[in-house]
């Protein structure tokens, strides 16, 4: 209950740029989603340290559509150790921006909603990177529990173009492949 508390406080932030990216350009999302490709489980590789997410190790998220054509969220990580107790959080998603498909808004908590913005996306989905307009919130996915150390060096520069501060990254530990 306390991931999903936490999470609904994340995702009512306002999307006002922090003093430190007050100069840094809009942030830019990808030119085009194919939403059924990047449906499925994506495996947390490295993000911002959150609160909502603390203690949490083998962090994954699986993205569904539901009968309605909104997406199914549901976050998961287990605490302290690989082997630790697993806490759930499930949310909905929504395409906000139709033309490009890489602006959604994700709620936990209704009327509540915050933006998950694709910032970066591999050609055949293999990993995804996802911001916030503030930068103050970004994650690295991949679709398996490792990435390739080349791919993730280049994510790492696109974002520092992206005026995003890599050094804030925590990197997250998962189960070996």
């Amino acid at each position: 209950m306390r991931l999903l508390a936490l999470v609904a406080l994340l995702l009512s932030a306002c999307s006002q740029r922090s003093a430190q990216d007050s100069t840094a350009p809009p942030l830019r999302t990808v030119a085009r989603v194919e939403l059924d490709r990047y449906l499925g489980t994506w495996f947390e590789i490295a993000s911002y340290p959150q609160r909502f997410q603390r203690d949490c190790t083998a962090t994954k998220a699986t993205y569904s559509l539901d009968d309605d054509g909104d997406i199914v969220v549901e976050n998961q990580c287990r605490k302290h150790t690989l082997d630790g107790k697993l806490d759930t959080a499930k949310g909905r998603a929504r395409v906000v921006d139709a033309s490009t498909n890489a602006k959604l808004e994700v709620s936990f908590f209704r009327p509540f909603w915050g933006d998950y913005w694709i910032i970066d996306l591999g050609a055949q989905y293999e990993y995804a990177v996802v911001g916030h307009p503030s930068r103050e919130y970004l994650w690295i996915l991949s679709r398996t529990p490792t990435l390739d150390p080349t791919v993730y060096a280049g994510i790492l520069e696109r974002l520092v173009a992206q005026g995003y501060d890599t050094s804030r990254l925590h990197v997250t530990l998962q189960p070996p492949a």
